[in-house]
């Protein structure tokens, strides 16, 4: 098992967001909202250094809803590699989506700059657990 801290952020009262920081495999630090509600991972599309852009044969691929974003156009790329402490991450599947917007609304509120959204599949694949009260995310690894 490897354990990560968790960042948490209050956007506005009461409106949290939590935050975990990886590192490419070049040592960029990446931060990365937790969103248990995304079906999938969402990387930057602005971040091409880190991936390649990919064609997929499933047309979900392409798609994305935003809850106030409504249908945003989304590719499919597929990253290089991505560390969360010991937990290396390779050639992942992912929705590439342009976060300026994202990262314009952190840009009022604090100085972290979002890579992405890990969404349920990598929480999923490894049977992440969040532990509020120590702050902390758990990645069980086989």
């Amino acid at each position: 098992m490897i354990e990560i801290p968790l960042l948490i952020i209050e956007l506005e009262h009461k409106n949290y967001h939590i935050l975990i920081e990886g590192k490419f495999e070049d040592g960029t630090s990446a931060c990365w909202i937790i969103d248990t509600g995304a079906s999938k991972t969402v990387l930057d599309s602005t971040l091409s250094q880190f991936y390649e852009t990919i064609a997929s044969d499933n047309e979900d691929d392409y798609q994305s809803a935003g809850i106030n974003q409504g249908m945003m156009e989304t590719s499919v790329g597929k990253m290089f590699s991505l560390h969360f402490g010991d937990l290396e991450i390779s050639g992942l599947k992912v929705a590439l989506i342009n976060l300026s917007h994202v990262n314009e609304i952190y840009g009022k509120y604090s100085s972290y700059r979002i890579a992405g959204l890990l969404g349920s599949d990598i929480l999923m694949d490894y049977k992440c657990t969040i532990d509020y009260s120590r702050k902390i995310i758990q990645f069980q690894i086989e």
